[in-house]
């Protein structure tokens, strides 16, 4: 199933009533801010940040999870692979592979930031319609070539995968059984070339479609938006933690902990 990360935009909370703006702004900052951190510690303290900042959302655990869930399938083998195949001196041997505590550390920093900007991604999104966060990055002077790309991308895979879950019916109703044969494997073959040509056809259908309607490449909407001090407030409050978890972490506070993990 698909991730519609808009899903549960109507749900009341102090962020969904944050103007997009100011939000997209502030928590946009909150990443790169996070991105910067190089030790461990204080990406554990960014990552209970953002876990905050999500609750503040309301947004239902199960929706949350489902989109966890890719994401650690994602993180979770470089547990893995990081410390058997990271460069220098080794701890031990597993497998006839050198395990490396360095790598170990990496793995951990990489999977802890990678958590927290997930975690706010589903905050600042997942609170607004994305429609309405398209619309704020244009007001805040996001190339309008990027705005559009972006909407057309989200909108259009679920168009996408809608079609091939058409195609796939219509075969399995013809008694098509996937199998580990060449039948399958051409079968499979024209499945994707009759799926990308049937999406290149619908391309071309609509982009006439939104040029004959007047389209000419700016993204034009009924929606207004009215900031307060609130929002604001709500901002600088975000900012003073990005600020302080990088200036507590280029502090050089944490290094002697760090240096205990090898």
């Amino acid at each position: 199933m698909a991730l519609d990360i808009d899903r549960y935009a109507h749900v009341e909370s102090p962020i969904q009533r944050w103007d997009p703006r100011f939000k997209i702004a502030a928590l946009g900052l909150f990443v790169v801010g996070i991105a910067l951190i190089k030790t461990i510690p204080v990406a554990v303290m960014a990552l209970v940040l953002a876990g905050l900042i999500l609750l503040l959302t309301a947004l239902p655990f199960h929706f949350v999870w489902h989109g966890m869930s890719f994401v650690l399938i994602f993180l979770l083998p470089f547990f893995i692979v990081m410390p058997l195949s990271y460069p220098g001196q080794s701890a031990f041997e597993v497998l006839g592979l050198g395990f490396a505590w360095e790598g170990l550390r990496l793995a951990t920093l990489i999977f802890t930031k990678a958590m927290a900007i997930v975690f706010v991604t589903f905050s600042m999104f997942g609170s607004s319609r994305f429609d309405v966060s398209m619309l704020a990055l244009q007001h805040l002077k996001c190339p309008k070539i990027i705005v559009q790309m972006l909407l057309f991308t989200y909108r259009y895979t679920f168009v996408f995968l809608e079609e091939m879950e058409r195609m796939f019916v219509s075969m399995r109703a013809r008694g098509f059984i996937a199998r580990t044969d060449g039948r399958t494997m051409k079968v499979m073959g024209h499945f994707v070339g009759t799926l990308l040509i049937r999406s290149f056809e619908r391309t071309d259908r609509v982009y006439k479609a939104m040029l004959s309607k007047g389209y000419q490449g700016e993204f034009h909407s009924m929606v207004t938006f009215s900031a307060g001090g609130l929002d604001g407030i709500k901002a600088v409050i975000v900012l003073i933690m990005a600020s302080a978890l990088v200036a507590l972490d280029y502090s050089g506070v944490f290094n002697q902990a760090v240096q205990g993990w090898y």
